[in-house]
């Protein structure tokens, strides 16, 4: 007992004392920060894990807030919207996502690396995403905002019901379109406040967001951040899809990167038909939405 209350005063004294930092977000791509500069931390931190709860949870949550990963909601429950943030946060560090708040987590808590564009001619408002990594983050203002854990295209060939084609999410530079509210449902599937970017590919909420590369070629958010992006994705803000490379020794910087114009945002070919739109999953919206595949979870 006596321990417990140690670790939660400890605890809750760093973060009062780390909050008041002027910490930057992290990126996409980012600059590893000093092992000399990291603060000593005490080896009564805990391991918190799904199902884990108490004041340590909601500090935690407060922390990746601050620094642009949303948790969803701050209770001291370790829930699944927690669980898929500290993956993003992991990602955006250098640290292999797992399901837990480690020790290596919690010295990336205290100090994190700070996020760097992918384009360096991107517009101050705008979404990347970044395939490798499979994390996307909204700009604005020159500072990124949200960043968020994905799934991409699987990048392998599939038919279903009926509907054959390749699961990718092409690189490029594309601009927002059609946006509908809600849940709709297509030929492929359910999907939450989706925002099309690139024909019938989008940016959507969706129940299975694994660490893997899952999707027919939309970009699968958590659902708690996606009616955040939805309203931060207005028509035309631009979205940049990039693979880039594992990083090898030091960063390498992008030279002589020529801005290329960005095209209008491709009309929704083919739409297909739904029904009414539904406050839950598996019906659908009321409009027409998608693309030549009939819009691609």
């Amino acid at each position: 007992m006596r321990s417990t209350v140690r670790r939660s005063l400890i605890t809750g004294t760093v973060f009062a004392l780390t909050t008041t930092l002027p910490f930057g977000i992290a990126p996409a791509v980012a600059d590893p920060t000093p092992d000399s500069r990291h603060l000593p931390l005490p080896d009564q931190f805990t391991v918190l894990r799904t199902g884990s709860r108490g004041m340590e949870v909601h500090n935690a949550k407060k922390r990746l807030k601050d620094l642009g990963f949303s948790p969803g909601n701050l209770s001291p429950l370790y829930d699944s919207a927690l669980r898929m943030t500290v993956w993003a946060f992991q990602k955006a560090n250098g640290l292999k996502p797992v399901d837990r708040i480690d020790l290596p987590t919690w010295q990336a808590l205290l100090r994190p690396r700070r996020i760097r564009p992918l384009v360096t001619y991107g517009e101050r408002e705008r979404a990347e995403i970044d395939l490798r990594r499979r994390l996307l983050v909204a700009w604005r203002d020159g500072k990124p905002v949200l960043v968020t854990h994905i799934s991409t295209g699987a990048r392998r060939p599939y038919c279903e019901k009926g509907h054959c084609g390749f699961a990718s999410t092409p690189v490029g530079d594309y601009r927002v379109g059609v946006r509908v509210p809600g849940w709709s449902t297509g030929i492929l599937g359910a999907m939450f406040y989706p925002v099309y970017f690139n024909g019938g590919i989008a940016i959507h909420g969706s129940t299975l967001v694994p660490r893997f590369p899952a999707s027919h070629g939309c970009v699968r958010v958590p659902l708690h951040n996606a009616l955040d992006l939805y309203r931060f994705l207005q028509p035309g803000t631009p979205v940049y899809v990039r693979r880039p490379e594992a990083p090898t020794g030091r960063a390498m910087r992008v030279r002589g990167e020529r801005r290329p114009r960005i095209p209008k945002a491709r009309p929704v070919e083919a739409p297909h038909r739904s029904s009414k739109k539904s406050s839950r999953p598996g019906r659908s919206t009321g409009r027409r939405t998608g693309g030549d595949t009939g819009g691609r979870r």
